[in-house]
């Protein structure tokens, strides 16, 4: 598994003047729940840029004043107009204890149907699982070599072991589609069949009028 880790400080004051003078030094407040007791923290913005602006997922080491919580991020909130962050939260992992997270979609293999032409169109780039910590990874594989042209895969086509997929097992996650092109020059070969099909046989008298 990816891990990002962050070093951070507990946090000594609370209420808008302090949250504002916090931020005003480049620091942003954030939460770690889920364990014992919720553990309130700052750290600097920059610390959180390899969590936050990436779309892999990953699991974050926060340590708070040298103690360490092994972490998910959870919630995030950004300034309306300067798109700064102001607060992040971070749920701490139990060994035991199932977890929901999402995990990104990565597409392998040349696929049949665009050999023939077509595009392969992602429709989700990440799905929704359930899982123990110790059975999370950082990206699921779906194999597109054999999909057809015009043809899709489902969520119900997608297994990882150990983690339960909670999306709606209908719904395609990729297809081949078939480009305007491809649709213009088959339907002109089915036309010109058509016409082929139509001509009178040598011999056959011609329609009386």
């Amino acid at each position: 598994m990816n891990t990002v880790t962050i070093e951070a400080a507990k946090r000594s004051g609370f209420g808008k003047a302090s949250t504002k003078k916090l931020r005003n030094t480049g620091k942003v407040p954030g939460i770690i729940y889920g364990g014992k007791e919720p553990v309130h923290f700052e750290a600097p913005e920059l610390a959180f840029t390899k969590v936050v602006y990436t779309p892999n997922f990953n699991l974050v080491d926060i340590s708070v004043d040298g103690n360490n919580y092994k972490t998910i991020l959870k919630d995030l909130q950004f300034h309306p107009v300067t798109d700064k962050i102001l607060h992040v939260d971070f749920q701490e992992l139990n060994d035991d204890r199932k977890i929901i997270v999402e995990i990104p979609l990565v597409f392998e293999g040349l696929s049949e149907g665009v050999k023939e032409g077509g595009k392969l169109m992602p429709k989700i780039r990440k799905v929704k699982v359930k899982a123990l910590p110790k059975d999370l990874v950082d990206e699921i594989k779906v194999d597109v070599t054999d999909l057809l042209l015009g043809k899709s895969i489902n969520v119900s086509e997608i297994s990882v072991e150990n983690i339960e997929i909670m999306n709606n097992p209908g719904i395609p996650v990729c297809s081949v589609e078939i480009p305007r092109a491809l649709k213009s020059a088959d339907a002109a070969a089915e036309g010109e069949e058509g016409a082929e099909g139509d001509t009178p046989a040598e011999g056959d008298a011609p329609a009386a009028e």
